[in-house]
């Protein structure tokens, strides 16, 4: 793995080399992944893993013309093949009014802000074995609980650097640690699964391995004798741990490329109502220590918090310059960058503005289901169509019953959006965070 200074030098060195070749703007994206891993099973050791991966990308301009190249093969003569390979395929390419580089008054001139993403303390693997058995013991030790799927801790380090030819320079690494374990409960056909899991960028900050065995092992019990039930019209409530999964899909039909292709469900909606008034949706790539924080974009444009929604308005699109020029608006900080072209993506994101606490949210239903797993992908991004299998719990006259399962819940994301009611139960613990959701006439395929 280079260091951030290697990398950054080895980027603008590749940079120097297209414009020589030929290239009238470039950039390149340099990415090196390291990760460990111990998993544990019924208290035995099964496996444990080490992998570290680098790649470095180049993105050239002649014209109109682009092409991007990729390698893992960081040698200078495999890179200068790479410049040459880029300048030619460049050379073929349709021409494209929307390529270039970001705005060169729009890039990051000043000092990285201080987000505190890379944890020093890297940990053994025999550390890493110690977490994972706490937390597959602690799982195991859940009366009722039967079998184990396993249990594991992980630590990873990223590192990225990103040069461009109009004059940006720019490196930064972050690291992670998890933990997980999945087990099993009841016998027979009637066992059910469950997990729980949970990560953080410092290992000071990381949930104790035995309070996510705990949790691991009781979602499993809770699950036994699940029952179908039958079809309706009733509410629906979604447990946090699986509700961001709709501010996924928000995100998704705001992307300036989906827009751009009209391929999105919200393209009309821009600084319209989609959300109640009270609600927001706020994107914060600053947030210390966040799973998602960047101090720049993958183009180098500065970051910085936007809500997305205020007050339940669309704000605008999140954009990388490329759809930008396409919709006529302006990038706004939200390009992601792999080995190849920029994309577009949001960093820590999370839903706020609910007034009511879990517990009132749930009072008035006297028929409805609390969903804590989602199955299937019946998502249109173009119309909103929205069908997805559950499994979770019935509520009846406003408190949780029995497990349910084999059941499908539908509707459409516009619609459901307008309805949709948060609690006060906000936690950071994920990359898209939201408290406990209610969304009103939801239909149930059941029995």
């Amino acid at each position: 793995m280079l260091s951030l200074n290697e990398a950054l030098d080895r980027a603008q060195s590749l940079v120097s080399a297209a414009r020589k070749a030929g290239a009238d703007a470039a950039d390149v994206v340099y990415g090196c992944d390291a990760s460990s891993g111990v998993t544990v099973r019924l208290g035995e050791l099964e496996d444990v893993e080490s992998s570290e991966s680098e790649h470095i990308g180049l993105r050239v301009f002649v014209g109109k013309r682009s092409a991007t190249v990729s390698s893992s093969d960081l040698a200078t003569r495999t890179l200068q093949t790479l410049v040459e390979r880029a300048i030619a395929m460049a050379g073929e390419a349709p021409e494209d009014d929307y390529a270039g580089l970001a705005p060169e008054e729009r890039l990051m001139n000043r000092k990285l802000p201080a987000l505190d993403i890379e944890d020093d303390e890297e940990p053994s693997p025999a550390e890493l074995r110690e977490q994972a058995l706490m937390a597959e013991e602690a799982a195991r030790s859940v009366a009722g609980v039967t079998n184990s799927e396993g249990g594991g801790a992980g630590f990873g380090r990223a590192q990225t650097a990103l040069a461009t030819s109009h004059g940006f320079a720019g490196a930064y690494a972050g690291t992670s640690h998890s933990l997980w374990a999945s087990v099993l409960a009841g016998e027979g056909a009637g066992m059910q699964r469950d997990y729980a899991s949970h990560s953080a960028r410092h290992r000071r900050d990381l949930e104790a391995a035995d309070s996510v065995g705990q949790r691991a092992g009781t979602r499993a019990v809770s699950r036994l004798a699940p029952r179908r039930i039958a079809s309706g019209t009733m509410p629906v409530i979604f447990d946090p741990r699986i509700g961001n999964s709709l501010i996924g899909h928000l995100l998704g039909a705001i992307s300036g490329a989906s827009v751009a292709r009209k391929a999105s469900f919200l393209r009309e909606l821009r600084g319209e109502l989609v959300l109640p008034e009270g609600l927001d949706v706020v994107d914060d790539p600053l947030r210390v220590r966040g799973l998602r924080s960047r101090p720049f974009d993958g183009e180098g444009l500065q970051t910085s918090t936007k809500r997305l929604i205020r007050k339940g308005v669309l704000t605008d699109w999140m954009m990388d310059s490329a759809s930008a020029r396409q919709l006529g608006l302006e990038p706004t900080g939200h390009a992601t960058r792999g080995g190849g072209a920029p994309g577009v993506g949001a960093s820590n994101v999370h839903l706020e503005g609910g007034t009511a606490s879990a517990r009132e949210l749930m009072a008035d239903v006297t028929r409805g289901i609390y969903v804590t797993e989602l199955a299937g992908q019946g998502v249109n991004g173009i119309t909103g169509d929205y069908s997805r299998g559950v499994s979770g719990f019935l509520i009846e006259n406003g408190s949780v019953s029995h497990a349910v399962s084999e059941i499908t819940i539908a509707g459409n994301l516009k619609e459901m959006f307008a309805r949709l009611v948060a609690a006060d139960d906000l936690e950071f613990r994920y990359a898209i965070n939201v408290p406990t959701l209610r969304i009103d006439g939801m239909t149930i395929a059941g029995e």
